[in-house]
């Protein structure tokens, strides 16, 4: 058995799929990870080699379309699986699971599995103008691709009723897992800090979609309202997303003393550590590792009450859910941590003690394998 593994981007192979691809292993499976500049990545490559996976790289360009470049990148990825000839293919993503599967078809891979992470911005709504020739041309493309998987596992309920109804899927050949897992034994439980301030986190790419500017709009209100006590930091970076925020409006809130910005982190374990409350105000998501990697840590959550992040909270019990795109329904919910302490310490048990029953990766790993046909 040959079991081969297809990401958009190098570090995500170890930072997220790392105990899927040794449980693969454990199998006894030959698991081969495949990438673009996976070589490159001293540290991804690493984590491979030292699994015993073997690593291939591929010309893949994670956002953006240009026929031309992505191409190329179903030719080359055909290329790559007569080479290796596996038994087993496994995509997430938008790029990998629409040229992957398609190339895993053409090349005669018998088990064809696309994992449905996230719909991305141009699932959120129905759009007009240019977001919306994307949205169509993307719908076509996941409809052409899917239908030449054998399994297609979603991460939320949500994502999963939308593709059926969007006749994206067949109801038949789909299944849905709590997430990618958070291995709890990397997230430990952590005491909480010394609650003379209370501090709000939320590390995300620095888009519109995940909540940003709500985010920023309910530490205005609750730095007004509660004056030195609330702290609000934020983890990420800019990328080349259309959703992507702008420059300058960071750099405005980093002058106005809004947030504490820290960029992109490898480990954000000290940060979770340091927080009292985690926030993820997104519109849209597939299971929020980071609100998992909170829950892991102990501490409360506040997100949205939107696809895949609403299965992560129980309202009132392990955090808050507030509708989308509401920046005074966060300052609130923000707002009763502040009122009521000791809301931090039972909501962030609570979190800890879900993370464990539902999300342990080592239970949603065995789970992929079955779907994946590996056992």
């Amino acid at each position: 058995m040959k079991v081969l593994v297809l990401a958009s981007l190098a570090e995500s192979l170890s930072n997220f799929r790392g105990k899927l691809l040794l449980a693969l292993k454990q199998t006894g499976a030959e698991v081969h990870a495949v990438a673009p500049e996976l070589s490159e990545d001293a540290a991804a490559s690493a984590a491979m080699a030292g699994m015993g996976v073997v690593c291939h790289n591929v010309p893949l360009l994670r956002t953006g379309l240009n026929p031309w470049q992505d191409s190329r990148t179903l030719l080359a990825l055909v290329s790559r699986f007569r080479q290796v000839r596996p038994t087993h293919f496994l995509a997430y993503t938008i790029k990998p699971v629409i040229y992957g599967t398609v190339a895993a078809w053409l090349a005669g891979v018998p088990q064809r599995t696309a994992l449905i992470t996230g719909l991305g911005y141009a699932f959120n709504a129905e759009a007009r103008g240019l977001r919306g020739l994307l949205q169509r041309l993307l719908r076509l493309m996941y409809r052409f691709a899917l239908a030449r998987a054998t399994r297609v596992v979603f991460q939320n309920p949500d994502d999963r009723a939308l593709f059926i109804a969007l006749g994206l899927v067949a109801a038949d050949k789909s299944a849905v897992v709590n997430g990618s897992g958070i291995p709890l034994e990397d997230f430990a439980q952590q005491p909480l800090p010394p609650q003379d301030r209370c501090h709000f986190l939320l590390i995300a790419r620095l888009l519109s979609d995940k909540g940003i500017h709500e985010y920023v709009t309910a530490a205005r209100q609750v730095r007004q309202r509660h004056p030195d006590q609330a702290v609000f930091h934020l983890v990420g970076w800019i990328d080349s997303n259309p959703a992507a925020i702008k420059q300058s409006d960071l750099d405005d809130w980093i002058a106005e003393g809004l947030i504490q910005f820290h960029g992109k982190l490898s480990d954000v374990r000290p940060l979770l550590a340091g927080c009292h409350v985690y926030v993820l105000p997104s519109y849209r998501e597939g299971t929020p590792r980071t609100v998992l990697e909170a829950m892991a840590t102990g501490r409360a959550v506040i997100t949205t009450d939107a696809p895949g992040c609403r299965e992560t909270v129980t309202d009132g019990d392990n955090g808050y859910l507030v509708p989308v795109a509401d920046a005074d329904a966060l300052a609130a919910a923000m707002g009763r941590f502040l009122d009521q302490p000791t809301l931090v310490a039972t909501m962030g048990q609570r979190g800890r003690e879900i993370a464990a029953d539902k999300y342990d990766v080592h239970k949603v790993n065995a789970q992929m394998l079955k779907h994946m046909g590996v056992i």
